[in-house]
């Protein structure tokens, strides 16, 4: 069994999310979301729309989701490839190179963004109507 792994904050989930997961989820046979804890976002300077909990339960609702496990630090990363037996670890291609460091454990590959839509987005649309 080929088993994927990404990370991410997944906040008002949208298509680009989904799409996201969905391609990850077709590199192996079994998807790993590391989704951001509220305390770990916090320090990034983030603050989520939905709690932790919520966001959980959103992403455990897709097929594509195996298992959401929480993301509490930057440095986690080695440890979960290892943990979880990982063989693949996926991000969106806005991070390209910042996880090549994982390569002597696990193929590394970046995906491109969906155009047009973000967390972001959403949430500005929000505040101006």
């Amino acid at each position: 069994m080929k088993r994927v792994i990404t990370y991410g904050t997944f906040d008002t989930l949208h298509y680009g999310h989904i799409r996201l997961l969905q391609r990850a989820r077709a590199l192996g046979d079994y998807l790993i979301v590391a989704l951001s804890t509220d305390e770990f976002n916090a320090l990034k300077d983030k603050t989520a729309f939905h709690s932790w909990e919520e966001r959980k339960a959103h992403l455990e609702a897709l097929r594509y989701v195996d298992l959401v496990i929480p993301e509490n630090t930057w440095e986690q990363k080695r440890e979960d490839v290892q943990l979880y037996k990982v063989d693949i670890f996926t991000m969106g291609d806005d991070w390209h190179g910042k996880f090549d460091f994982l390569s002597d454990l696990c193929e590394v590959v970046y995906m491109p963004r969906t155009e047009g839509i973000s967390s972001t987005m959403i949430r500005d649309k929000m505040r101006t109507g």
